[in-house]
């Protein structure tokens, strides 16, 4: 390590001229950081990041020599007179460690001014370097404790970056002869999705999730691993759904130090949904695999990255991140490994095809030899209606339960498919006049909070709206219910209730359903995907039977009851957050360029090895379906 930084200062002292005054250069993580005594001329000469960034192949960042810093209470009145009033400016809060100001506002771009004006006006004015945060719509706990927290342990997120670093560059690195996948989880299954990638030099797991509508196969299979924790070098999240990222404290919990790295808007979510994975299981009576400071370990060591970054994470890997279309921050997982002997894409869940939240996936890649890809929808049968088609479904059931005296129950996943529901209802509510109350229980609300904090990873439109302060989730059509509130409501008529988890597998869709299910006038809409093993499955399969023989046995006050469901069960394709069968095999047409081999992952095991044949003799291509456990030679 000492000599690559040595080797490090001796680039830079080649491209930097003297007068630049640089005292010292560090390492955080992958990215290199200058202390300068004259941040003036940097500021002044962006052309010279830029070279150098070229010329290093790494992100820099140029800092002000601590010498420079104005003492916080000084330099925050400075601040105040340069931001203007109607930024909306909630907080600022100063760190040391890192020579940075962190400023939290409503309105950023005033903040950060035309071309940089104010950004760099505050640098040199006060010595410290402005991180811009945006201010959520409504209220968030879970981004307020992300951020007080890794402000509050700022000391030991430094320490673990230089670690970090250290790990990545450290010295004669094995040859990348051979590359070696395994799946720990979410092969020939949908759920607790973790894929053991290896080289001689490396070691990374990409996803570690969980199975939540499964007890006996719900953790991936960690304890077949030949080697301990501390010998893994990264782990990669493409996104904050449980069946990907759910157990990823429990290996903070027992003896993992290194970095995860995932989106900035993954790392929130996913805290988020941690959090209610955790208060679940506890009120089912259930011992959670971690606890909350395992959790906090997690934010703590979590390096985010964003779309199109490219970053070492290992001494022969390279890790890009790109929009995978299916959920806030979701990503699909580009790996350089060996420098150019194998190249692996990793799809993770996505969507290619419209939606009302995000643009569809990314599909140029300089190189792909290895393409891992999801088989969620891959039957033959696994074709979604074209969305006008849902959304006019969607509506008039509504209007048909409600005119009719009875209310709509809607499982839903807080993240995504909560989002995009509540833009068809409103959309429509804003063109036709409509008032039926839409209620939005559990943690949609927060989750929809966090989405306006991140703009940037949403569609235009959506990002437009928010930016102008008309966030389409702040509706008045959506009343927020405390769950005190819940037994009352839910005799309501003529109302909807937005409620997680998408797979009835805990949460208050559940206790409406208790409630709602045996009144023949009320309606339950499933629109996401219901995992084999799920309470929605099972009440999904009811719809099929005679009314008369519909019971299905819940535990209620710690008693098992069979509950008659008389309601009105109904299934609305064409709102999953997955590509179906046309749009899986369209999006493999498209991709540039073509892999030398596909594996297919993430499916029931008929969904997987069919679409593994369709893609065989259609595309001409190498394909596998593999088991857990088996692993496969890349390279």
């Amino acid at each position: 390590m000492s000599e690559f930084l040595k080797e490090l200062e001796k680039k830079i002292s080649e491209i930097v001229p003297p007068e630049a005054l640089v005292s010292k250069v560090s390492l955080h993580a992958s990215e290199v950081v200058l202390y300068t005594k004259n941040i003036g001329l940097f500021l002044e000469s962006e052309a010279l990041v830029k070279t150098l960034a070229t010329k290093l192949k790494k992100r820099v960042h140029v800092r002000s020599d601590a010498s420079l810093l104005k003492p916080p209470e000084e330099a925050k009145e400075v601040i105040k007179k340069i931001i203007p009033e109607d930024a909306g400016v909630e907080a600022i809060n100063f760190d040391p460690e890192f020579h940075e100001v962190i400023i939290e506002a409503k309105k950023p771009g005033l903040v950060i001014g035309k071309g940089g004006t104010t950004l760099k006006a505050i640098t040199l004015e006060t010595g410290w370097y402005p991180r811009i945060l945006r201010v959520p719509t409504a209220p968030s706990p879970v981004m307020s404790g992300i951020r007080y927290n890794l402000l509050k342990n700022s000391k030991e997120r430094l320490k673990f970056l230089k670690k970090t670093s250290e790990r990545i560059y450290r010295q004669n690195p094995k040859k990348a002869e051979w590359v070696r996948l395994t799946p720990l989880g979410g092969a020939r299954e949908v759920g607790r999705s973790c894929f053991l990638l290896e080289t001689p030099e490396s070691k990374i797991l990409i996803d570690c999730g969980v199975n939540v509508a499964s007890r006996d196969n719900a953790y991936p299979f960690l304890d077949s691993i030949n080697f301990s924790l501390d010998q893994l070098d990264a782990v990669i999240i493409s996104h904050a759904h449980l069946d990907h990222s759910g157990f990823l404290p429990y290996l903070y919990k027992y003896g993992y130090t290194g970095p995860t790295y995932c989106t900035e808007p993954t790392r929130d979510v996913m805290v988020l949904l941690m959090l209610d994975y955790i208060d679940v299981l506890m009120k089912e009576g259930r011992d959670p695999p971690y606890g909350q400071k395992d959790i906090k370990k997690m934010v703590l060591h979590t390096i985010t990255k964003d779309y199109g970054e490219v970053t070492d994470i290992t001494p022969d890997m390279r890790l890009t991140l790109h929009n995978a279309g299916h959920i806030l921050g979701s990503a699909s997982v580009h790996l350089h490994i060996g420098q150019g002997v194998h190249n692996l894409l990793y799809t993770a869940d996505f969507k290619f095809g419209y939606t009302k939240l995000f643009d569809t996936i990314y599909t140029k890649y300089p190189r792909i030899e290895t393409l891992i890809m999801e088989s969620t929808y891959g039957g033959a049968k696994d074709i979604q209606p074209p969305r006008y088609i849902s959304d006019k479904k969607l509506i008039q059931t509504i209007h048909e339960t409600c005119s009719n005296g009875g209310s709509v129950l809607i499982p839903v996943f807080a993240i995504g498919r909560a989002q995009e529901i509540m833009l068809v209802i409103e959309e429509y509510a804003r063109r036709s006049g409509w008032d039926i109350p839409v209620y939005i229980d559990g943690m949609t609300k927060e989750a929809s909070a966090i989405h306006t904090a991140y703009p940037e990873f949403l569609r235009r439109n959506v990002r437009k709206r928010i930016l102008h302060n008309n966030s389409p989730f702040e509706s008045d059509i959506f009343i927020e219910v405390d769950k005190t509130q819940r037994e009352e409501i839910s005799e309501e008529k003529g109302s909807v209730f937005l409620s997680p988890s998408g797979m009835m597998s805990g949460g208050p869709s559940v206790e409406y359903f208790k409630a709602m299910c045996e009144n023949p006038k009320n309606t339950l809409i499933f629109v996401g995907y219901q995992g084999e093993g799920s309470l929605g499955r099972r009440i999904q399969n009811l719809a099929n039977r005679n009314s008369n023989d519909r019971t299905i046995p819940m535990v209620i006050d710690g008693k098992t009851v069979g509950m008659n469901v008389k309601m009105r069960i109904e299934t609305i394709e064409g709102y999953s957050g997955h590509s179906d069968r046309k749009q899986l095999l369209e999006f493999y047409r498209r991709l540039t360029p073509k892999p030398e081999r596909v594996i297919l992952v993430h499916g029931e095991e008929k969904k997987c090895t069919d679409l593994a044949r369709t893609l065989a003799y259609s595309q001409r291509v190498e394909t596998t379906a593999p088991r857990n456990l088996d692993s496969l030679r890349l390279k």
